[in-house]
């Protein structure tokens, strides 16, 4: 699943390419008449909201867009915001595409190669913008939700995440009081926690324990003082690198351009079972346990 870097890679994208267009029509291939799941019901994989979708995003024009935890909301000039949410597989691609045979595909005339990627052909959501060219969303497991909301009723909707960790409000203070709540909890299973800290999933919380040198099964209580300011450091370390190299495409993430993220080779323990340690002096070997349905990767030496 995309998580705070690809987010924000995916953000700062839609940013340098398509803000200030508008958006001049909608397709998806999704909607039914009777979504099963009520989640689906207020989402672009129902037939009737869909058309309301339509109705509510045509002609609007893209203000900016921004992520908050794992979402992206695009602001539109009509009050309304695009709500985002990739789930484990989606990623958004700007491109000039053509519908042939109920697929689209990139155009003789689009000369992105990177949009020709076999991870980026999954299209199931393409917004039409005014310049003919398009952002469409490719989605393998299409899990990925698509819906609006009043932009005037956001600032409601980011109370249910945590605090953001590359912003600057985010102190020590502000980490150590939201890993408390929840002193009994394994810190790798808080850290996954979108209510207690905003945007950090399983491969960034691995790398963040491995950079603080903390077992993931560790309960937030045993933590001490020393080991949590070295915790605070390495969630915001690691985050902030993953950013610097356009995400991590381990899996499905490809950025706007349909481009890979270079996370994926900076990686000192997640993925990385049965390797040696890379920490200076560390004779240790990375593993991997199973716990509440994750993974976690640790050196079974420097992470105690």
């Amino acid at each position: 699943m995309p998580e705070l870097p690809e987010v924000q890679t995916t953000v700062n994208g839609i940013n340098s390419f398509i803000k200030g267009r508008t958006i001049v029509d909608v397709w998806t291939d999704l909607a039914v008449e009777n979504p099963t799941l009520p989640s689906h019901k207020t989402s672009t994989k129902s037939k009737k909201f869909f058309t309301l979708f339509k109705k509510s995003v045509i002609g609007g024009k893209i203000i900016e867009a921004e992520r908050r935890a794992k979402n992206i909301f695009i602001h539109l000039d009509n009050g309304i915001s695009i709500w985002i949410h990739m789930k484990m597989t989606g990623h958004l691609l700007y491109g000039k595409y053509v519908l042939i045979s109920k697929e689209w595909t990139p155009s003789t005339e689009e000369k992105n190669e990177a949009l020709r990627d076999p991870f980026n052909k999954y299209l199931h959501t393409i917004f039409t913008l005014d310049n003919g060219r398009h952002l469409a969303l490719s989605d393998v497991r299409k899990f990925a939700k698509v819906t609006f909301v009043k932009t005037t009723e956001l600032p409601e909707i980011y109370k249910e995440f945590g605090p953001e960790p590359l912003e600057d409000t985010f102190t020590f203070s502000v980490f150590t009081k939201q890993l408390q709540k929840r002193p009994t909890r394994p810190i790798k299973e808080v850290l996954l926690d979108q209510k207690i800290i905003a945007g950090i999933g399983n491969i960034y919380s691995d790398e963040a324990l491995w950079l603080a040198g903390i077992h993931p099964l560790r309960t937030v209580r045993d933590i001490t003082d020393t080991e949590m300011q070295l915790l605070y450091k390495g969630v915001i370390s690691a985050l902030k690198k993953g950013i610097d190299f356009g995400g991590d495409s381990t899996s499905d993430y490809r950025d706007i351009t349909g481009t890979r993220g270079a996370f994926q080779g900076k990686h000192e323990a997640y993925r990385r079972t049965g390797q040696p340690c890379r920490k200076r002096g560390c004779p240790g070997t990375i593993e991997r346990i199973a716990f509440s349905g994750r993974g976690a990767h640790f050196c079974d030496t420097h992470q105690t």
